[in-house]
């Protein structure tokens, strides 16, 4: 199913009505959607790329206000509709875990780490920021800024670089996932036993 979707979601770069599909991809990335907005934002910003950083700014508008979406689930629908989501895409466990282990300041943490590498997924952190109902504010500021950095990095590199930065992204995107995530894991070590947090997870 995920290479269908991948596929599909790639094949709309070509359409003319390839900006309107990805602020839709961009927005329900953020709470139902598997496939991150990368993969039409890339084509789309190689394909005209003067119109990069106009692609950049949509896809981070949409995604935040999926964000908001995605949290006002996590608020008043958990049960009702953010459980089945989370459920059908298979993240319900990774969900409770986070939940269960994750204090506020964490979560905060993960809200920027989830924008700029996906990881954790959008979807999980942002249903779970609403659940846990954390500032409002600090969630679209978080939102704006962590999603708006991979964007308009990305249309930076874009711009810069041509196609041989997309090969690059796509060949060695596991790669800067693993990063992105020690990153995580190293960021969060430090925080839980410095001292300087406080109390960061129940767990």
């Amino acid at each position: 199913m995920l290479q269908r979707l991948y596929g599909w979601t790639l094949a709309l770069a070509a359409r003319r009505t390839a900006e309107a599909w990805l602020a839709v991809i961009a927005f329900v990335e953020s709470s139902v959607f598997l496939v991150p907005a990368d993969v039409l934002f890339l084509p789309m910003a190689l394909a005209r790329p003067a119109r990069a950083y106009r692609f950049a700014l949509i896809a981070t508008v949409a995604s935040t206000l999926g964000g908001i979406a995605g949290y006002l689930l996590g608020l008043l629908a958990f049960q009702t509709i953010a459980e089945p989501v989370l459920q059908f895409y298979g993240k319900l466990d990774d969900f409770e875990r986070l939940r269960q282990c994750t204090g506020e300041d964490t979560l905060m943490v993960l809200l920027v780490t989830s924008g700029l590498s996906h990881l954790p997924p959008i979807k999980v952190v942002t249903i779970l920021a609403g659940a846990a109902q954390i500032s409002f504010l600090f969630f679209v500021l978080a939102c704006v800024i962590a999603r708006g950095a991979r964007f308009f990095a990305l249309a930076w590199a874009l711009r810069r670089f041509g196609e041989p930065i997309r090969h690059f992204i796509e060949r060695r995107l596991g790669l800067i996932a693993a990063i992105a995530a020690a990153a995580l894991i190293g960021l969060y070590i430090v925080i839980k036993y410095s001292g300087i947090a406080g109390t960061l997870t129940s767990c």
